[in-house]
């Protein structure tokens, strides 16, 4: 098992960790440690990756930082009645160059995501979502991202990746295996009109910090059809984050961004989650106490994952059929647990993404909207991204 890259958690983290209380979250799990060394990985199914890259931030200035009290946080809570085993990997170092902590980073997850463990990466600057990304490149053919983020981080991809331009290199960049991105909680004055256009134009998704906020369910059929997730602690309002953390005086409040990553654990689909931007200053202890409970929420949803999309079974589902302006829509509610697929035809002579009928999630709403003769802008997007 080459994991070289990963250097253990911290003596001081450990020593903490024996102060606490034996039922607490960080007694529960199998740790990286100087002495121990890697843990047995057998039966693991959640890995937490720390990575100590922020050098394509653009406002980087030359700082270390570490995730130490991030780890005490995490460690200090205790765990629902779960029945997966977590193991904390320690830290990806900076590399030589960046380019080298990508490839570690791509190599561990790529590793991890083979041997079915969902990894969590706790990291410096989001542009190390695009190293998550390149992980997938020999796993599956197309992969969809959902950044939830207050930018849609799309930037000039003729210029060097930063934090605030990776989607233009994972657009662009070959292998293509960009399928759909995603982006929850955007707010419209950090976007320019330029790439909210170029959004609309890929057929891309954006969900607006004000829809998120009006109901935040609708992230959950995003979550669904995910494969990997990226947060961006920008997207959560300053008042609910330490000093260095703050960005903007509006954003997603603690519990909701908590209850997005839940959606992101519940889905079947999701194998990566990273959190990002992470800036330690003075008073860190709120930052880090949200960041643990964010990766809580996660892999509780994790332990409530139900397998409820097995459409070969006609007794588990019902079958709806609609017609919105002669366009006939199908859509599935399973039985189990509630939830909405619609199905995208497959349009033989085109040559689609789609080798066959795929069903995207949606809502009960969806389904109301379509008997109101009214296209629901997800069957929409994916329709129209088959066609291109």
């Amino acid at each position: 098992m080459n994991f070289n890259f990963l250097s253990p958690v911290s003596d001081m983290v450990l020593a903490h960790n024996e102060l606490i209380s034996p039922q607490a979250f960080g007694r529960k799990i199998r740790i990286h440690s100087s002495q121990n060394g890697i843990p047995d990985l057998t039966k693991v199914n959640i890995a937490i990756v720390g990575v100590l890259e922020n050098r394509n931030d653009i406002n980087y200035i030359g700082e270390e930082f570490q995730l130490n009290e991030i780890r005490k946080s995490l460690y200090g809570l205790f765990p629902g009645s779960w029945g997966t085993t977590v193991a904390d990997l320690g830290d990806i170092n900076k590399g030589e160059t960046v380019e080298d902590t990508y490839f570690a980073l791509k190599t561990t997850i790529n590793i991890l995501v083979k041997k079915n463990i969902i990894p969590i990466i706790i990291g410096g600057s989001q542009d190390l979502t695009y190293a998550n990304y390149r992980a997938y490149d020999d796993i599956i053919p197309m992969v969809n991202i959902v950044n939830v983020d207050c930018k849609f981080d799309l930037g000039d991809s003729a210029k060097p990746i930063k934090n605030n331009s990776f989607v233009g290199k994972i657009i662009l960049d070959e292998p293509y295996n960009l399928f759909n991105y995603a982006t929850i909680g955007y707010q419209t004055y950090f976007n320019s009109q330029e790439e909210i256009d170029l959004m609309d134009k890929l057929y891309f998704e954006a969900y607006r910090l004000g829809q998120v906020s009006n109901d935040v369910t609708i992230a959950e059929p995003v979550m669904r059809d995910a494969n990997m997730v990226s947060i961006d602690l920008g997207s959560v309002k300053g008042s609910e984050l330490s000093l260095n953390q703050k960005y903007s005086p509006n954003g997603l409040d603690g519990k909701e961004i908590c209850a997005i990553a839940r959606y992101a654990g519940i889905s079947n689909k999701v194998t990566s989650f990273g959190i990002y931007e992470y800036k330690p200053s003075n008073d860190d202890e709120i930052t880090c106490m949200l960041m643990a409970q964010i990766m809580w929420y996660f892999i509780e949803g994790i332990n409530y994952r139900v397998k409820d999309d097995d459409f070969s079974d006609e007794n588990s589902y019902q079958k709806f059929i609609t017609l919105v302006d002669s366009q006939e829509l199908i859509f599935y509610k399973s039985n189990k647990t509630g939830r909405w697929w619609i199905e995208i035809p497959f349009l033989a002579e085109l040559n689609n993404k789609l080798k066959r009928h795929t069903l995207l999630p949606c809502m009960h709403q969806d389904y109301l909207d379509a008997c109101n003769n009214k296209v629901p802008d997800r069957w929409y997007k994916a329709f129209q991204k088959n066609c291109i």
